[in-house]
């Protein structure tokens, strides 16, 4: 088959396609000729040499995907050949064809097709972990979602808005219109307001109960001050820094706050079947009614994934990136 591979770790130009061994499912697998797959910032991380694979996952990049079930392991029951499914994976998603363990696909949701399939595994995960298991965000309840325009902020604007929170967002002026569109009542620009006095003003001076992050340590300070009493902030990158520096801790014991962090890739198999299971028992039946839906930036064919790559990292895109594989 033929795979998106590394000439070595560097940058989008290190990216080619050629050949690569076809995997082959266990009895537990199923085997997916792979139609679209979708960017993630561990991505272009892996592609620089900084996030490996873990132990046992393919090498090639690739966290998710949307196509059609080609083979199945004989205890792979739950399918039969032609069933279009779409999948989180640990790794392999930039190739022609992937295995997936049968109980961790998902059947794509009523009328959508492969490259919204695939826009739906990696983001909606995360942010129902995030809101829902590690935060445990009850109706009623302020949510922050920082770096709102993302894959993953998209997905959580309209999760938290179905759990029955509010969301309220961190986001450059040019992406306030989706954020709102998608169902955030308040955008916060973090070029120039301080979001965590805003948030303050925002909520009547109580704060956020829950917080979304990825950025780290350059507003790490600032999510101690936004939050509410017994507020819990749910830490899931660091696209500033690991390090923050000056940090005044009091507000931790002070308001009672919950620090948690999490990375989905490196989970237990079961926690993410569970996970997935979860996550279609809530969302399919919204996806069906079109109260959720993933956001498409823009769709590249898989010739051009190193431009794909190029524009993730250029900080512009709104929601997700969308190779199709042909």
């Amino acid at each position: 088959m033929q795979a998106v591979q590394l000439k070595k770790p560097g940058g989008p130009e290190q990216l080619f396609i050629g050949d690569y061994p076809k995997p082959v499912p266990n009895e537990n697998e199923i085997l997916v000729r792979v139609e679209a797959s979708a960017l993630n910032r561990a991505d272009t991380l892996q592609r620089m040499g900084k996030y490996p694979p873990p132990p046992g996952e393919s090498e090639i990049m690739g966290l998710e995907i949307a196509g059609e079930v080609v083979a199945l392991g004989s205890q792979a029951i739950q399918w039969k050949k032609g069933d279009k499914v779409c999948a989180l994976l640990g790794g392999g998603g930039y190739a022609e064809y992937a295995v997936v363990p049968a109980r961790l696909a998902m059947p794509w949701p009523k009328g959508f097709s492969a490259t919204e399939a695939a826009a739906i595994p990696e983001v909606f995960l995360t942010a129902f972990q995030s809101l829902n298991w590690l935060a445990q965000a009850k109706p009623g309840e302020n949510v922050l979602i920082h770096a709102g325009a993302s894959g993953v902020g998209t997905a959580a604007i309209q999760l938290a808005k179905a759990m029955g929170t509010t969301p309220f967002v961190t986001a450059s002026a040019g992406k306030h219109s989706l954020c709102l569109e998608l169902g955030a009542k308040t955008a916060i620009d973090y070029r120039s307001e301080d979001f965590a006095a805003r948030i303050r003003e925002l909520t009547g001076g109580s704060g956020a109960n829950v917080i979304v992050d990825f950025i780290g340590g350059p507003y790490f300070q600032q999510n101690l001050d936004a939050l509410a009493v017994e507020g819990r902030m749910v830490m899931l990158a660091f696209l500033g820094t690991p390090i923050a520096e000056g940090l005044n801790l009091a507000p931790i014991l002070r308001k009672r706050l919950q620090i948690l962090g999490s990375t989905l890739r490196a989970r237990s198999l079961n926690y993410k079947i569970r996970l997935s299971t979860d996550l279609q028992k809530f969302a399919w039946p919204l996806f069906a009614s079109g109260a959720l839906r993933p956001v498409i930036d823009r769709v590249y064919d898989w010739q051009e994934t190193g431009a794909a790559h190029e524009y993730m990292e250029s900080n512009q895109s709104k929601g997700k990136i969308i190779l199709k594989v042909s």
